[in-house]
């Protein structure tokens, strides 16, 4: 039987609620964590007081990368943000977008900045002609992005690109369609799929949507997807989103383990974690990398339409992207290999 406790991540008090679950409720591991702030604190502290911990979404790569070199407890169940921007400029690439300037408005922390640098020096390796027009890096929660909506309109580039996420994203889709930056330029925006369903017609067709993975409107075919969907929209109404389906992710990675462990014991958790492939409802995973506690998956993008007959919004000229395409080999840093020229990548 599981016991859950719940911890709201919006708290100025991470690490000390992360302490509170390991010392306070003594729980057997922790699962969660979507801010990438949040990881970066915690990421030492699972770490430090042994708790088996699974991060289900937070994109920088910094996590193992720089914070947690050589990681035991803690493990991510989803690919970070570096495959989310390196198949975001293949996408411009392969669809024959104009890019001859390119842009961002990323928020200003871990996830914004490290979106920006992997998407830019991808811009670089794909377009090696492209010139940067300008770099907006708003506070995260800002709200308001009329000085950043001016800059982009100014400089006019060809791209715009933006990490922003839930209500700050929302606000710069209408802020930035009423003043007309969608007209002007194409924008990626590479969690755009959340905003999808709530927005419709609000969101401005052409726009580039990710979904930080094959997740949403993006997931492939399988009985798995179809249930996970069924399922979800007959307890809440609305069609789950890439966080709902990385969490299953998550939990999937852990039944997994457990199963073939044969045990829910820690250290035997942790050993089959540890490298392990299973099947979500976004399909195959894989922890390849960080000695096998960082996860790559494959992924996708599309460009956004609303279909006003149906009033649905959907996702056309779908690119996939394999994961060893678009996530850096073994023992290599994710800009490293960007600069590098994308040196291993498997993009048959």
């Amino acid at each position: 039987m599981i016991d859950p406790v719940y911890v709201d991540e919006n708290s100025k008090q991470k690490t000390a609620d992360f302490q509170r679950l390991v010392q306070r409720d003594e729980v057997d591991m922790v699962v969660g964590y979507i801010s990438s702030g949040s990881c970066k604190a915690i990421a030492p502290e699972a770490e430090a007081l042994e708790v088996l911990t699974v991060f289900f979404d937070c994109g920088t790569p910094q996590i193992f990368e720089e914070i947690v070199t050589e990681p035991h407890y803690t493990f991510r169940t989803g690919a970070h943000a570096t495959m989310d921007n390196v198949a975001a400029a293949l996408y411009l690439q392969q669809a024959g977008v104009e890019t001859d300037s390119v842009a961002g408005i990323n928020q200003n922390y871990a996830f914004g900045q490290d979106s920006w640098r992997d998407f830019s020096a991808s811009i670089a390796q794909v377009y090696p002609d492209s010139e940067v027009a300008t770099e907006q890096f708003p506070k995260i929660y800002a709200g308001q992005y009329g000085a950043e909506i001016s800059a982009l309109l100014t400089h006019a580039p060809d791209v715009i690109h933006s990490s922003f996420w839930g209500g700050d994203m929302e606000a710069f889709i209408i802020q930035g369609a009423g003043r007309g930056v969608f007209e002007r330029s194409s924008v990626v925006l590479t969690t755009g799929e959340t905003a999808m369903h709530r927005l419709g017609a609000q969101m401005p067709e052409g726009t580039i949507i990710g979904a930080r993975g094959p997740h949403g409107e993006l997931a492939p075919e399988s009985e798995l997807n179809t249930w996970f969907r069924a399922a979800y929209f007959d307890r809440f109404g609305t069609l789950p989103t890439y966080p709902s389906y990385k969490m299953a992710q998550a939990l999937l990675a852990l039944k997994s383990a457990s199963d073939l462990a044969g045990s829910v014991d820690r250290d035997a958790l942790i050993e089959a974690l540890t490298g392990l492939e299973w099947e979500g409802p976004s399909g195959m995973v894989s922890m390849a990398l960080a000695n096998g506690h960082q996860a790559i998956q494959d992924t996708a993008y599309g460009t956004y339409r609303y279909n006003s007959d149906t009033n649905q919004a959907t996702l056309v000229d779908v690119i996939r992207f394999d994961a060893e395409c678009v996530n850096p080999p073994v023992g290599v840093n994710s800009i490293d290999w960007i600069n590098g020229g994308f040196e291993g990548a498997n993009c048959e």
